[in-house]
């Protein structure tokens, strides 16, 4: 009896016997990523990484949450555009900007790439980091979905949160490089993803010094300094962090650099593309899709050998605020 005690004891706490991944089915995916991991931990393979070496990036948005049907800090920042022409009606110079002011998404989006940093300029600029980083909490904590109804952290994909933390389990460093913005990424990225703020790598826009009333504070002006997207990516990763990463997990076209040069270095490398398959549970997008168009990614997947995972058919759950 003492013996079956002791053996039941063990067996409860051992945390080896706990799946790592519970919200990922039992796929070929999933068994990709566990192979991988096991054997860049196991010293007496000739796989073996040494932990200084693990460094894990991934994209955030359509990555490690929603993103669709524009991307959240875009709709943050239609609000606080919103707030700001209602107090100064004359900040409206643009179609776009008007647009953006009205809640009109589809108008505010037709001056492309050009047309949402305009947005992002107005609505962004002219107030302290620390006064930003409070107004971002703010909304996120108020702020729902227009579909879900889901707060947005609450839209953070659960599969992915299991293997940021069965990433850091094994010994890796586990970073965001994502074309949002830095501020607004590290808001929340510790709370949503245990990742702290000098682990976020994202765009950035003007940061000026100053004091004021006696207080040195640093102020957000208008203007990009550092677009994170595309081949951005690698090259802040080598700013920021210094090391080439050997696991990567994107789900866009806007990966595709990050992946590409990450995966191109010796010794074991892990590239993976989320694919959104899920019209259901989710959205389905891919090829056509303004927001996180996938298309060179997806068909150079396979001979690049990197994993695209299906969410339809590789996780069994997908938010991290619903069941």
């Amino acid at each position: 009896m003492r013996l079956m005690t002791f053996l039941f004891a063990i067996l409860v706490a051992s945390p080896v016997f706990a799946d790592p991944l519970p919200s990922w089915n039992d796929t070929a995916s999933k068994a990709r990523i566990v192979a991988f991991v096991e054997d860049v931990t196991d010293p007496a393979a000739e796989t073996f990484v040494p932990e200084e070496a693990r460094i894990a990036v991934f994209d955030n948005d359509g990555t490690l949450w929603s993103e669709q049907p524009v991307y959240f800090q875009f709709l943050y920042a239609i609000d606080r555009l919103r707030e700001k022409a209602e107090a100064d009606p004359s900040i409206l110079t643009s179609d776009v900007l008007r647009a953006a002011a009205a809640g009109d998404i589809r108008g505010a989006m037709a001056g492309g790439n050009e047309g949402l940093l305009d947005i992002v300029n107005v609505s962004h600029s002219g107030l302290s980091v620390d006064a930003f980083d409070t107004d971002v909490r703010a909304w996120l904590a108020a702020a729902r979905h227009p579909t879900s109804g889901l707060p947005y952290t609450g839209m953070t994909y659960q599969p992915m949160l299991e293997l940021l933390s069965y990433l850091r389990d094994e010994g890796f460093t586990t970073y965001i490089v994502s074309g949002g913005g830095v501020h607004f990424m590290r808001a929340f990225a510790a709370d949503a993803y245990t990742i702290p703020p000098w682990q976020v790598i994202g765009s950035a826009g003007h940061t000026r010094y100053d004091v004021v009333n006696g207080e040195p504070i640093l102020m957000k002006d208008p203007g990009i300094a550092f677009i994170d997207d595309g081949p951005g990516k690698p090259a802040g990763i080598d700013a920021k962090i210094g090391v080439r990463p050997i696991f990567v997990g994107g789900n866009s076209d806007g990966d595709f650099q990050m992946l590409e040069w990450a995966t191109s270095g010796a010794g074991p490398r892990f590239g993976m593309i989320v694919h959104h398959t899920d019209a259901d549970r989710e959205f389905a997008y891919d090829r056509q899709s303004a927001v996180g168009r996938l298309d060179r990614a997806l068909d150079e997947a396979e001979a690049r050998d990197w994993l695209v995972v299906d969410m339809a058919r590789d996780w069994s759950r997908v938010w991290s605020g619903q069941p």
